[in-house]
């Protein structure tokens, strides 16, 4: 392991620990309360469910502790409970270049680049769901989201028309819903080109410094998406 990577590990273990404090205080005791001692099986088919989903969680937070970085393990904790299986995909702590529009993919196929986006593809078509987690930046989503999301591209042909389902959380700092709709708007068309089913939204207005949402509902909110899933 270089140097690099564990100082990334280093961090992301510590920043993961801080979620899990942060969203487990109230849904933690609920968990506990309505399910007892119930299995992962037990929670699988008392939603229907014979088997758990592969869910792909992109967070687009550059910052270890920010709102939506939380959210993201919160969500996670929450997925993870109702017994399905995640994987996280830290979108600015991975080295993914922007698409350059040269086709060589022709929408199907190998990128010109060989970075880390290759572990990620093919988590992307097996996946049942996509969890899309950003901060706003400048009225959109993060620059390091939106260029994992560019290079989906060169997978069109397999995950447009699949049954998948979708899931977005975002955080912002101003208060005022109408802020918001560049990038919900985003995020719905996005699903709607791809053929995927939105299955729930988690936004946090009125939080900016990093780790203000632990003071806010949105956290229990996130736990809670997972949960429901």
């Amino acid at each position: 392991m270089d140097r690099r990577d564990f100082i990334q590990k280093i961090f992301s273990a510590a920043a993961t620990g801080m979620a899990l404090t942060a969203c487990s205080k109230t849904s933690k005791a609920q968990s506990a309360e309505s399910n007892g001692s119930e299995s992962k099986t037990d929670t699988l088919q008392r939603k229907g469910r014979t088997k758990p989903m592969k869910i792909v969680v992109l967070a687009g937070s550059p910052r270890k502790n920010g709102n939506t970085h939380l959210m993201a393990s919160c969500f996670i904790e929450g997925a993870k409970e109702a017994g399905h299986d995640i994987y996280r995909f830290d979108c600015a702590h991975k080295e993914v270049s922007p698409c350059i529009g040269c086709n060589h993919c022709n929408m199907n196929g190998p990128c010109i680049y060989d970075d880390d986006f290759s572990e990620l593809r093919t988590k992307l078509i097996e996946a049942d769901l996509v969890a899309f987690v950003s901060p706003m930046y400048y009225f959109g989503f993060s620059a390091q989201l939106k260029r994992v999301i560019d290079r989906f591209y060169a997978i069109n042909g397999q995950i447009k028309g699949a049954s998948k389902k979708a899931v977005f959380m975002m955080a912002y700092a101003d208060t005022a819903k109408s802020e918001a709709e560049a990038m919900t708007l985003h995020y719905k068309t996005l699903i709607r080109y791809l053929g995927w089913q939105d299955v729930g939204m988690v936004i946090a207005p009125g939080v900016w410094t990093a780790g203000s949402v632990k003071n806010t509902k949105y956290l229990d909110e996130a736990y809670q998406l997972g949960k429901k899933l």
